[in-house]
This record gives structure tokens, C-alpha cells and sequence, in this order.
């Protein structure tokens, strides 16, 4: 086993979105129970349940999502050989092993705890990339489950995902009756829904980037070479742009999770991205390469 890094960094950026987020939709119970006239007791049970199924369910509804299919040792000898030699590396218990049937090359990992993650890769993927850089994917993949920032980034996506559907719906949910002050008020929590769900928006996807970085230093120390995970971001990157455009919107919900998102149409500005540019990736890890050759 090699000795681990303690990225104190994104622990403290996980806790500190998470205590924002609780601080923020906290400020938004209390505008929707002033000015919405909807129950606050109801809400959190509303809230609580599903967040109850996301969190126990995680896994399963990710890969139900894309397609994703649980695959024995019989099956995937090599994945999984792969996969326990990396995790006697990481000192990690060996997740689930799923494998997606998808020409977009790709691999991602969730799940609630250490104890019930899976990581899976697509059929592109495997197809597509070298052992030393297939390697240094899953390695990048477990680094997420070292650092436990699936588990963070999950519950933070539904609360955004909870925020937009009451953008989105506000407006049906008869709140405040027809007269001048109900229309008001249903005004004002309209308008506060969309402060909240932009900037929860804006906090995941700057823990989301950050936890990328983080993972591609993890994969480094596993693997022992960086240039492997720069080699294997390069390929991807190039391949994703010749990938059909409906492949690409199929899992375009899920590119917070990939390796590198899959990104149909123009491009998105850095600021609003769920990673950060290949180009910064790839220069920290031929850094990385530098350091380690001294």
C-alpha cells in the first residue's frame, strides 16, 4: 500500500459547500413557509424522502440511468483483476464493477460509502485505451471513493436538482391564491427559488472541479505515473469529439460524474463546467511527472 495524500483542501471545500447549501435551502424553508404558505413540516418530509431514495439508491439509479449493467469476475476477468490490484494499492475495499454499453468513452464511480461503490467504465473505453491508461482511469475513479467526495457530490446534485424543480414549478403549485398580495408573494418566492437554485448551481460546480484535480493527484500516487491518466485525458478528450451527438446527449446529465464530461453542441464557459479544462489537468500531472522523476 502506498501512503495516501490527505487532501485537507477538498475535505474543507466539501464541508463548506455542504454547510452552505444546508444554510441556504434552511433560508429557503423559511421564505417558502412566510411567503408560499406551504408547511414546513411537509416540505422537509417531502424533501427528506427523496433524498432518503437518492442517498440508499444512488448507485442503482445511476447506472439504471445510463444503462449500466453489475459484471462478475467470470465476465470482466481482466477489469476486475485490474480493479483489485489498484484497490490493494489504495488500501480500499474492491467496489461493484459495472460496465456500460455506450460508444461514448467514459467511466465514472458512485455509490454511498466505500463499502457500496461501483465504478464503471463504458465499452468505449475498454475498447479504446491502453492497459497503462485503462489503469490510470480506475485509479482516478477510486481516488473519488478514497476522498469520499461521490457521496458529497450526490447529495449536493439532488438538493440542486430539488431547487430547479421548484423553479420550475412554482408557479403551479397554487401558492398564495389569485388576489394583488398572493400574487406577490408568489412573486417573491419565485424570485428567491432562482437566487437559490443558481447559486447552489455555482457552489457544486466549483467542489466539482476541485475534486477532479484531486482525483487526477490521487490516480498519480496509485499508479505512480501521472503521464498515464495525461495520456488517457488526451485520448478521451479526442474521441469525445467524434462521438455521434445523440450518444452524447444520452448521458449529458451524467457529466458530472465522467471523467471528463460529455458535452454536446458549443462549448461552456469554465466558470459554469462540472470539470475543470483538459489542458490545466494535463499540465498539473506533467508537473506531477516532473517531481516524481527527482
Amino acid at each position: 500500500m502506498k501512503k495516501w495524500y490527505h487532501d485537507y483542501g477538498l475535505q474543507a471545500r466539501m464541508i463548506l459547500t455542504m454547510f452552505l447549501l444546508a444554510a441556504l435551502y434552511l433560508f429557503f424553508l423559511v421564505i417558502l413557509s412566510a411567503y408560499g404558505g406551504v408547511g414546513t413540516f411537509y416540505l422537509i418530509i417531502f424533501a427528506g424522502f427523496f433524498l432518503f431514495i437518492q442517498f440508499f439508491l444512488s448507485d442503482k439509479l445511476v447506472l439504471w440511468s445510463v444503462g449500466g449493467r453489475v459484471v462478475s469476475e467470470q465476465e470482466e476477468p481482466r477489469l476486475h483483476e485490474t480493479v483489485s490490484r489498484l484497490c490493494a494499492i489504495a488500501d480500499l475495499p474492491k467496489p461493484k464493477i459495472a460496465v456500460v454499453n455506450s460508444n461514448v468513452p467514459n467511466a465514472f464511480a458512485t455509490g454511498k460509502s466505500k463499502g457500496s461503490a461501483v465504478v464503471a467504465v463504458t465499452t468505449s473505453l475498454m475498447q479504446r485505451l491502453n492497459q497503462p491508461e485503462l489503469e490510470a482511469v480506475l485509479a482516478h475513479e477510486l481516488s473519488h471513493v478514497k476522498n469520499r467526495d461521490m457521496v458529497v457530490i450526490t447529495i449536493a446534485s439532488f438538493l440542486s436538482t430539488v431547487a430547479f424543480f421548484l423553479v420550475r414549478n412554482m408557479l403551479f403549485f397554487g401558492m398564495g391564491g389569485r388576489d394583488r398580495r398572493g400574487a406577490g408573494a408568489a412573486i417573491i418566492v419565485w424570485v428567491v427559488s432562482i437566487v437559490v437554485w443558481i447559486l447552489s448551481f455555482l457552489l457544486i460546480r466549483a467542489l466539482s472541479r476541485y475534486r477532479e484535480l484531486s482525483a487526477d493527484r490521487g490516480s498519480a500516487i496509485i499508479t505512480g505515473r501521472p503521464s498515464h491518466l495525461a495520456s488517457a485525458l488526451m485520448r478521451i478528450s479526442g474521441l469525445m469529439e467524434r462521438v455521434p451527438s445523440r450518444d452524447l446527449r444520452e448521458v449529458e446529465g451524467m457529466k458530472a460524474f465522467f471523467i471528463i464530461p460529455a458535452i454536446s453542441g458549443e462549448s461552456v464557459m469554465d466558470f459554469f463546467s462540472t470539470h475543470p479544462p483538459v489542458e490545466k489537468r494535463i499540465r498539473a500531472l506533467e508537473e506531477m511527472e516532473r517531481r516524481m522523476e527527482f
